[in-house]
C-alpha cells in the first residue's frame, strides 16, 4: 500500500505534463531560447557525494533531453551557456575535466541521428584562443559535420564572456573605420549586431536561467536588451521538461512592448 501514493503522484504528474505541453503548443512559441546551465556542483553536493564532476556529467546528459524538448516544440534556436571566460579561473582539474567533457560532448553530439534527422547546426559561440588545441578541433570537426544544416541551430557558448563580444565588435568596426570603409556616423546598432558571434540568428526571445540565482551573468548582454527573463531555483541536471513548459507558458502570458 506504500507505493500507491507515490503511483497515483506520477500520474497526476504525467497528466500535468500533459495538459501543460497541450496548452504550450497552441500558444506563440519563442524562436530563440538562452539558457544559463547553472548549479552543477550545487547538485553535485546535495545529491552526489560532493562528486563535482559527477555533477558536470550530469548536466551534460540534460542537454540531450533539453534538445529532444526543444525540437518537439519547435523552437528553431536554442543557445546555452556552458563555460564562461570566468570559469578558467576555477580549480585546474575541474577546468581540464570540463575541457575534455567539451571535446567529447561536440564530437559525440554531431553523430547523434536526432542532429542528422533534424538538421541540426552546431556551433559553438567565445573566444577560441582561450581554448586547448583539441577542443577547437572538436569545434572544427562540429561545425564541419552540421555547416548544410539548418532547420534549427544549437549554439554553446564556450570560453564566452558578453562584455568581450561586444569589445570584440567594436574593434572590428574601428579596423573598418580607420582603413577607411566606415564612416563614424555609419556606425548603427544592426551593424553592431552583424559583428556579434550571433550575426546570423534573431536576439533570444527568452532567457532562462537554473539554480535560483538571479542574475544574467555576463551572458549575452548586447542581445538581451528585450529578453524575456525567467529564473527557476531547479539546478541545471534536475531540470525537468516541465520546468521548460513553465518558463515558455510564463513567456507567452507576458506582453512583449520593446520599449513602446
Amino acid at each position: 500500500m506504500a507505493a500507491v501514493p507515490n503511483i497515483i503522484s506520477k500520474q497526476v504528474y504525467s497528466t500535468y505534463e500533459k495538459n501543460l505541453d497541450k496548452e504550450v503548443k497552441e500558444g506563440p512559441m519563442p524562436k530563440h531560447i538562452g539558457i544559463i546551465m547553472d548549479g552543477n556542483r550545487r547538485y553535485a553536493r546535495e545529491f552526489l557525494g560532493d562528486d563535482i564532476n559527477a555533477g558536470h556529467k550530469a548536466g551534460e546528459k540534460k542537454i540531450h533531453e533539453l534538445l529532444d524538448w526543444c525540437l518537439d516544440l519547435g523552437i528553431k534556436y536554442v543557445t546555452v551557456y556552458a563555460f564562461s571566460s570566468e570559469n578558467f579561473s576555477r580549480d585546474e582539474d575541474e577546468v581540464n575535466f570540463l575541457m575534455e567533457m567539451a571535446e567529447g560532448s561536440l564530437r559525440e553530439i554531431v553523430e547523434d541521428p536526432r542532429i542528422i534527422t533534424n538538421r541540426v547546426r552546431v556551433r559553438v559561440l567565445g573566444d577560441r584562443s582561450k581554448l586547448p588545441d583539441y577542443v577547437c578541433e572538436a569545434i572544427d570537426y562540429a561545425d564541419e559535420k552540421t555547416k548544410d544544416y539548418d532547420d534549427f541551430m544549437f549554439s554553446i557558448c564556450l570560453a564566452y564572456g558578453g562584455r568581450q563580444e561586444i569589445v570584440n565588435a567594436v574593434k572590428e568596426i574601428a579596423r573598418k573605420v580607420q582603413d577607411g570603409d566606415v564612416l563614424p556616423d555609419e556606425i548603427t546598432e544592426d551593424m553592431l549586431s552583424k559583428h556579434l558571434y550571433t550575426s546570423d540568428m534573431p536576439d533570444p526571445d527568452l532567457i532562462l536561467r537554473t539554480s535560483g540565482e538571479v542574475r544574467i551573468s555576463n551572458f549575452l548582454l548586447w542581445q538581451l536588451a528585450y529578453s524575456e527573463l525567467y529564473f527557476t531555483d531547479v539546478y541545471w541536471p534536475g531540470f525537468r521538461h516541465i520546468d521548460l513548459l513553465r518558463a515558455i507558458r510564463t513567456y507567452q502570458q507576458r506582453v512583449r512592448r520593446y520599449g513602446r
